[in-house]
């Protein structure tokens, strides 16, 4: 059977910190804001390839996810190009005060590497490089 997709257009995501989440991929990562939506409240960013939409949470007190006990995104994973930026990216991360998980290494016997950290409302984002 033929696949009836292609690719991703966006992927949402609900967000405890809007504005600070909206920072982290323009500033953080380079992105560009493409709209807001101050009705509900959102912010939609994209890096020109994948869009991501963020979601203001409608509670006070947003309860984080647990990737071990909920059903639901375990984490974003996002290309880079080139081992280059993926070192950056940990410097820059470091550097700013983002709560990195685990820093560049391996996957399983490489030469595929990654990193995690969390966006400022706790969405947890993989870096990946292909090691190639």
């Amino acid at each position: 059977m033929t696949a009836l997709t292609k690719g991703i257009h966006h992927v949402g995501l609900t967000v405890s910190n809007l504005e600070e989440s909206a920072k982290f991929f323009v500033e953080q990562l380079g992105w560009v804001e493409v709209k807001r939506n101050p009705s509900y409240p959102a912010i939609f960013v994209s890096d020109g390839n994948i869009m991501v939409t963020l979601w203001d949470s409608k509670v006070d007190s947003p309860v984080q996810f647990d990737r071990k006990a909920n059903v639901g995104l375990h984490h974003l994973a996002l290309f880079v190009e080139t081992e280059g930026h993926l070192n950056e990216l940990h410097a820059q991360f470091t550097n700013s005060g983002i709560e990195v998980e685990f820093g560049p290494e391996l996957v399983r016997e490489g030469p595929a590497k990654h990193l995690m950290c969390y966006d400022p409302s706790g969405i947890r984002i993989e870096f990946f490089w292909s090691g190639a």
